[in-house]
């Protein structure tokens, strides 16, 4: 056994600790309160390569593995939740050309997705089916060299200011699991508004683009029709694990907040951290943050290395989510009421970190997927 990261990847590490230190934190805070994209979070992830660890080298990336994900997800998101919710989206709407793509398609789309200047998307959600993919009603009928595809997504990042979207549309509402099938849609194409902006607790891009007889050609198709769910469930399955490794990094942060103000704030006479309750609190949030920790990144060494099942991708996301809400709404209370003002960054992390056990999987979902596989492997 060797726990320990490969000298590669402590590099990476290490230099994005360097970015999120000296380039994202100056900015984090006015990015993460806003509802759009911060074109100077996206210029700094671009212009330091970032980027390039979605797509693989061909195409002017450096490759895609799992545990360089988690590295860079967890380093961005200790300081800026954006620069983490950018890299994930250049991901997410990436990665189905990457598996399903043509080499026309890989050439036009993934060098833009490197450098920046395309920013993606995947649009899969609908209004009442989220969990339920295969339950979506947006559809794509082909008519002669064009697909035209009609219906709405709700709960997508990066609407409006995204300008590659990847969107899965039925289209045979009798093909079962080839029910569906993912294309690319670009911003501008007549019948595609991406003008409705949703608001949530937190601030995010988020929004609900929406397609009237949508004409786009019949080469933006990704793969073969049918092939949908499986580029959508491709992708997530190797971003899922993604996630708990972006909720670790947040929770990161909100326990070294919790560990200074412990030591500094004084109450009957002594600091917070003598008292035995406040002691038991943060030993719990040290043994449950490295515990997430371990899961994640056992979970995509597994991946990259072939071995995983589809399990080891629900225990990161679900074990590292909840453990996230769990850290941060601990440091929270040793805030106290100091922790609930606006501009505290761990009232914007209690308030961020919710909805990662909804996304990509409800903590449900993810509890039903290793359920049905514990039993599959008797």
């Amino acid at each position: 056994m060797d726990f320990n990261f490969s000298a590669q990847e402590q590099q990476l590490a290490d230099t994005v600790k360097g970015i999120a230190d000296e380039r994202l934190a100056p900015i984090a805070d006015e990015a993460d309160e806003s509802n759009i994209v911060s074109p100077e979070v996206v210029r700094i992830l671009a212009e330091e390569g970032i980027f390039g660890y979605v797509v693989p080298p061909e195409h002017g990336g450096r490759g895609v593995k799992v545990v360089n994900l988690c590295i860079i997800r967890e380093g961005l998101a200790r300081v800026c939740s954006q620069a983490d919710t950018n890299f994930a989206m250049q991901g997410l709407g990436s990665y189905p050309i990457t598996l399903g793509g043509t080499d026309e398609q890989k050439r036009r789309y993934l060098p833009g997705i490197v450098t920046g200047d395309r920013l993606s998307t995947l649009a899969m959600t609908e209004p009442g089916r989220g969990s339920d993919v295969l339950g979506m009603t947006t559809t794509a009928v082909r008519d002669g060299n064009s697909w035209v595809l009609n219906g709405e997504k709700r709960f997508i990042s990066q609407v409006g200011e995204a300008n590659t979207y990847v969107v899965i549309a039925k289209t045979d509402p009798e093909g079962g699991s080839r029910a569906l099938s993912a294309f690319v849609v670009e911003k501008g194409t007549p019948g595609f508004d991406d003008s409705h902006k949703v608001e949530l607790m937190l601030a995010h891009s988020i929004g609900a683009p929406r397609f009237r007889d949508c004409r786009i050609p019949a080469e933006n198709l990704l793969g073969e029709a049918g092939q949908g769910l499986r580029l959508a469930l491709g992708t997530l399955g190797i971003f899922r694990t993604t996630v708990g490794a972006a909720a670790v990094g947040m929770a990161q942060a909100a326990f070294d907040a919790a560990l200074r103000y412990a030591d500094q704030r004084q109450a009957f006479g002594k600091r917070l951290r003598d008292f035995q309750d406040i002691q038991f609190k943060l030993a719990y949030m040290a043994v449950s943050l490295e515990a997430a920790r371990l899961l994640v990144y056992r979970a995509a060494w597994l991946n990259d290395t072939g071995a995983a099942t589809v399990k080891d991708a629900s225990f990161a996301k679900l074990y590292g989510t909840e453990t996230a809400t769990r850290v941060i709404d601990t440091a929270l209370q040793i805030h106290g009421a100091s922790g609930l003002e606006l501009g505290n960054r761990v009232q914007r992390l209690f308030r961020e970190v919710r909805a990662m056990t909804i996304y990509e999987g409800t903590s449900e979902i993810q509890r039903q997927t290793i359920a049905r596989e514990l039993y599959e492997q008797r």
